[in-house]
């Protein structure tokens, strides 16, 4: 929200007290409290008829330093609060230190620096004693507005240069410079500036992240009110925010999913190629049995066959009951699905219809969300009547749970848990929560019961979403998809945008609806994101109106769905490493070329390529000549499909077939590569080839873990480069394997260790 009009006045209205100077200050051995006047005090009358403002300044985790100012601390929070499973500023190790009228606040390799003699300000300093950020003369403050609301704000400082990114799945520009963000859940689709998953934290390219520690609605100015300051506002009487210590942007992350929460890790079989029915199609058992034949015929694996929302029936949704006229024998049909090793989705959603039976049982026990005077919310868009679910409510989490686990009873493996946006204001919660405060957090009590419904039913390391909606600590249920794109290149584009905020706001595995949601797409764009689709994190095709089966797209569609699902398969040794990273360090599948590279000035703006796991660069082709144009970082890198090798740093333009992209083999790398092209979920060292590429440096060493389907690790690879000899060490197992040096062509076989001439 913007307050000023330019830089000396106010907009019309609004009136903004600053905290001005230090009227008392307590220190405690961990934290302390600052009172900052909003005027100077020349004389003891300047004390009277006027607000202080509080300042906490501590520490609720390691290497973490948190800042809450207060007008007015009676006012009742009602919830609901962000949840911190790392939260524990015991652990912080935080000190504070006084040196006359200069107060220090240390954390890890972070510090917050006061001086009580100059004028108001916070100082943020790295481990080194350099600032990385700061509150300036108007950096702390309350603001009222025309219609009576009050607002907290604070501005950080922007350094020269300095970059700001994340703020959830946004799909405007990749930098956030210059931008106005809404914390606000909305489904906007993704050709707007609304954003279904809104997380309050933006990263920093000087290594440093912020996270805003307020569940509703949080306003960000990033440069775009004043340029050189990211400006931050609630509508409260108290602001609590965090700064994250880096140096890295990877260290930023990982400090910042440990106090949020990590990613479970999604099971393996997810990592293959999901289809689905499509959303407004027609189908039934006999469509589905034929798309799952047609892929059988055309040689493409299939892991996960989806049912979209007409699976229940026209203006019933959710009632969780089949539609008898079109699946009669549901229960057969997926076994029969079952039994050709597929894993079973299906849509939900939190709405009941009126016209659902589950409306009037629902109501009956109190479960949906109700208005200030009792009466049922209701409305008609989407459904009918339609009414919500009460998460806040323990018995009616059971109660809709009860009703999904029907479903799994039937052989349903995981549920696709869209929308979660539009979520009223003008209602009574069941817990007494704050309705403004809850519009946001829904998304995260939602998606958390359904997924605590399939770890208990399916076991740990089975549980997986399709969730559409999050908040800040939503990256622990995952798979979170980019929600309804147009089938073009453009929303190709911007759906890339979107992943990369979200996997630089704590989110570790992300999707999309291969060939675009909205409209049915030209060939040559199903084709191409066909390729980006099955070099993401997860792979899913998914329209509207019509079908997303390759050969509906001609037979090339088939011939590039064959060969990158295969592809993705062999990676999966390399791919579930480093999703299990994911889920130990917060360090996302797909990463921004910034997180690689954050010493490379170039990578800070790129947003059409990416890092899928730490070794493989991936540069999805926009273009239906296939045009495309990508950055290479510093050293010799291979390219994947072809063994060319490419010495960066340099841009490259290149041409590429519809069954070719941009993979690139990091300098050094040693990818583990699986010898079963037809699932995802393998016994990877069975018939495991430890591919070694050239790149690195007499004497360089490469651990290479590879894991087995829970994640951890079953053997270890130690790969050492001398000279011409490279040599491979196995521990934890005794299997064969086979090694190439694909500088060389070199190849060996054997258990232990092998030694490889010329490479």
């Amino acid at each position: 929200m913007k307050f000023t009009d330019g830089f000396w006045l106010m907009r019309e209205g609004v009136r903004a007290s600053y905290a001005t100077e230090i009227r008392d200050l307590r220190v405690g051995a961990d934290q302390f409290t600052a009172y900052a006047a909003v005027k100077h005090v020349a004389a003891r009358g300047d004390t009277l008829n006027t607000p202080l403002i509080t300042v906490d300044c501590f520490s609720p985790a390691e290497g973490i330093i948190g800042v809450r100012t207060t007008h007015h601390a009676g006012k009742v929070n009602r919830g609901p609060d962000f949840a911190f499973p790392g939260l524990d500023p015991a652990a912080a190790g935080s000190r504070t230190r006084r040196d006359g009228a200069v107060t220090e606040l240390t954390s890890g390799p972070l510090t917050l620096r006061m001086d009580g003699d100059g004028p108001w300000g916070l100082t943020f300093l790295d481990a080194d004693g350099r600032r990385l950020t700061g509150v300036d003369a108007k950096g702390t403050a309350f603001a009222t507005t025309p219609d009576g609301s009050h607002h907290m704000l604070a501005q950080l400082a922007l350094d020269v240069g300095e970059n700001v990114y994340g703020l959830g799945e946004r799909f405007t520009p990749y930098v956030k410079n210059g931008q106005t963000v809404d914390i606000w859940q909305a489904d906007g689709g993704t050709s707007s500036e609304l954003a279904y998953k809104n997380i309050p934290f933006y990263l920093s390219s000087r290594g440093y992240g912020v996270f805003v520690n307020h569940p509703g609605k949080v306003s960000f100015e990033v440069g775009s009110e004043s340029v050189g300051q990211v400006q931050f506002s609630v509508e409260d009487q108290s602001l609590e925010y965090y700064v994250v210590a880096g140096p890295t942007p990877k260290e930023v992350l990982a400090r910042y999913t440990a106090l949020t929460g990590r990613p479970a890790l999604p099971p393996a079989w997810s990592f293959g190629l999901w289809l689905t029915t499509s959303f407004c199609t027609s189908y039934d058992e006999e469509t589905v049995t034929s798309f799952v034949d047609g892929m059988a015929e055309r040689d493409i694996p299939l892991s996960v066959f989806h049912f979209d929302c007409f699976w229940m029936r026209e203006y019933q949704w959710s009632d969780f009951l089949w539609d008898p006229e079109v699946f009669p024998d549901p229960e057969g049909m997926l076994t029969r699905l079952k039994e050709r090793g597929l894993r079973i989705s299906m849509w939900i959603n939190p709405y009941i219809a009126q016209k659902s039976a589950l409306f009037a049982e629902g109501a009956e026990l109190g479960y949906l969300v109700r208005r200030p005077d009792g009466d049922i919310w209701q409305w008609d868009l989407w459904q009918p009547g339609m009414a919500l679910v009460d998460f806040t409510n323990p018995a009616a989490r059971e109660w809709y749970n009860s009703k999904l686990r029907v479903l799994l009873d039937q052989g349903v493996d995981c549920f696709k848990t869209d929308f979660g946006e539009r979520i009223p204001t003008d209602v009574v919660w069941h817990d007494g929560s704050d309705p403004e405060r809850m519009h946001n957090y829904y998304a995260q009590i939602y998606n958390r019961t359904v997924f605590e419904l399939l770890e208990k039913e399916r076991g740990h390391g089975e549980a997986v979403l399709f969730a559409r909606s999050a908040t800040a600590g939503g990256q622990q249920f995952p798979v979170h998809w980019g929600g309804d794109c147009f089938a073009s290149f453009t929303a190709m584009a911007e759906s890339l945008r979107g992943g990369l905020s979200l996997s630089l706001s704590g989110f570790g595995f992300w999707s999309h609806d291969i060939g675009g949601f909205e409209g049915t797409p030209d060939p040559a764009v199903f084709k191409r994101w066909l390729a980006f689709g099955l070099m993401s994190s997860h792979s899913r095709l998914h329209g509207n109106v019509s079908y997303r089966v390759p050969w509906a797209f001609g037979e090339e569609a088939v011939d590039v769905a064959r060969t990158f699902t295969l592809l993705k398969h062999r990676l999966m040794p390399y791919l579930y490493g480093a999703a299990a990273t994911a889920h130990r360090t917060g360090l996302p599948m797909m990463r921004p070329m910034l997180l690689e590279f954050p010493g490379d000035p170039t990578t800070r703006m790129l947003d059409r390529q990416y890092m899928l796991g730490p070794d493989l660069l991936v540069a999805p082709v926009f273009t239906e000549d296939g045009q495309v144009e990508y950055y290479v970082p510093e050293g010799t890198w291979t390219v994947l499909l072809t063994g060319e090798t490419v010495t960066g740093p340099v841009w490259r333009h290149e041409t590429h077939g519809f069954d070719s992209l941009p993979i690139l083999v990091r300098p050094g790398a040693v990818l583990p590569w699986g010898a079963d092209d037809q699932r995802p979920d393998s016994d990877w060292l069975d018939g495991l080839t430890l591919r070694a590429f050239g790149g690195s440096s007499t004497g360089d060493a490469t651990a290479v873990a590879v894991p087995d389907l829970t994640g951890t690790t079953a053997a270890t690879f130690r790969v050492v480069r001398e000279g011409g000899t490279l040599t491979v060490t196995a521990e934890g197992t005794d299997r064969p394997y086979r090694v190439i040096a694909e500088t060389t062509g070199a190849t060996a076989d054997g258990t232990g260790t092998v030694t490889l001439r010329g490479v």
